[in-house]
């Protein structure tokens, strides 16, 4: 099984299993002389891990990271940074029932189509334990791009057809972490944990919509054709699980308006070339203008419910599948470092990436 990798430069190659000893990485292209501040690594897995709360998956692990190489006296050294973090709370046992069968809107039919082999205890590969390696990488790509003055913030804006309406400006950090549901929105936030409790009663799930803001990019990043800033963007959210849709800028509402009311007009503002308005989300013909880069991707709800569900086994044959395990209702809150982690990997790999076209 190939494609393990993401980036051009700046590159992760993530391994492991939900269900195996640990998950881990090598990242690739980290310049040297980066300080590699381990407790903010540790705080953004933390915001990540299951058992953060009652409406997250119960599933216990510390998720505690182990550097194994790149890293001298707190700074990286130039070469591959490899890291790994242990599982400690395996059940395994709960994907007995399903070893034979195919689950409802997972990789189980697929994987074993196209491999010969499948991993029944938690989907294995497929699981989104797998997006602990993206969150390790996205946080030292944070620390490379706050040394450069770019910032990334994410959070919840709608959860099962609740959701808030446009910030008028950037909610802080300490606003979306002191929401259960990450949504800055306190009114919005109350309801949205009150609809996940009633869906939870009834074994069932929802889904959701992260929207990421990414401030301080240069001009220049990203380039034709195929390169675009955006299509990496693009790549980059619809490799996270659950994900069923992205949009940028303006996105799919952006079709309602004409073409002279979608155009962002250039002006000049204390010396510098600005846009009046931002539906090009801060990227024009694929390349970051300088404005704000702001996306929303759009999760479906988990696929693992805890109702009975008909489905077939590999043999063809109909069989009825209870729900078991330990699983989110909603995985739209703990998914907002994921997707800032995506964002700020891309972000750095076209910086990094730039640089050769800077004499």
């Amino acid at each position: 099984m190939a494609a393990n990798t993401f980036g051009e430069v700046f590159r992760l190659t993530s391994f492991g299993e939900s269900h195996g000893r640990g998950i881990g990485g090598i990242i690739d292209g980290c310049p040297p002389g980066l300080f590699i501040d381990l407790n903010f690594i540790q705080a953004e897995l933390n915001r990540r891990r299951p058992g953060q709360s009652h409406l997250a998956s119960p599933r216990q692990e510390s998720d505690q990271i182990e550097f194994l190489s790149g890293i001298l006296d707190g700074k990286s050294t130039g070469t591959p940074i490899a890291f790994i973090i242990w599982n400690s709370d395996q059940r395994s046992g709960d994907y007995d029932h399903i070893q034979e069968a195919y689950r409802p809107s997972h990789a189980d039919y697929t994987y074993q189509t196209k491999y010969g082999i499948r991993d029944h205890k938690g989907g294995g590969r497929s699981s989104a334990r797998e997006t602990i390696a993206r969150v390790v990488a996205g946080a030292i790509a944070k620390l490379f791009l706050t040394n450069h003055a770019i910032d990334i913030i994410g959070y919840v804006s709608e959860i099962g057809g609740i959701s808030m309406l446009p910030l008028k400006q950037l909610p802080l950090y300490e606003e979306v972490e002191q929401s259960l549901v990450r949504c800055p929105d306190k009114e919005i936030s109350t309801k949205m944990q009150s609809l996940i409790e009633a869906v939870k009663l009834e074994g069932d799930t929802l889904g959701g919509v992260v929207s990421c803001h990414i401030n301080g990019l240069p001009v220049g990043l990203g380039a034709p054709v195929f390169d675009k800033f955006h299509a990496d963007l693009a790549k980059a959210m619809l490799s996270i699980n659950a994900v069923k849709g992205f949009d940028y800028g303006s996105g799919f509402e952006g079709v309602k308006l004409k073409g002279s009311e979608q155009n962002d007009k250039f002006v000049m503002e204390d010396g510098n070339i600005r846009t009046l308005t931002n539906h090009s989300g801060g990227i024009q013909g694929g390349i970051t203008n300088g404005e704000e880069v702001f996306l929303r991707v759009a999760f479906k709800p988990v696929a693992t419910v805890m109702k009975d569900q008909e489905t077939i086994d590999k043999d063809g044959n109909h069989v009825v599948m209870k729900g078991k395990g330990r699983h989110d209702v909603c995985v739209v809150p703990r998914a907002v470092v994921i997707v800032e982690a995506m964002a700020a990997m891309v972000a750095m790999d076209h910086f990094l990436r730039n640089k050769m076209y800077q004499l």
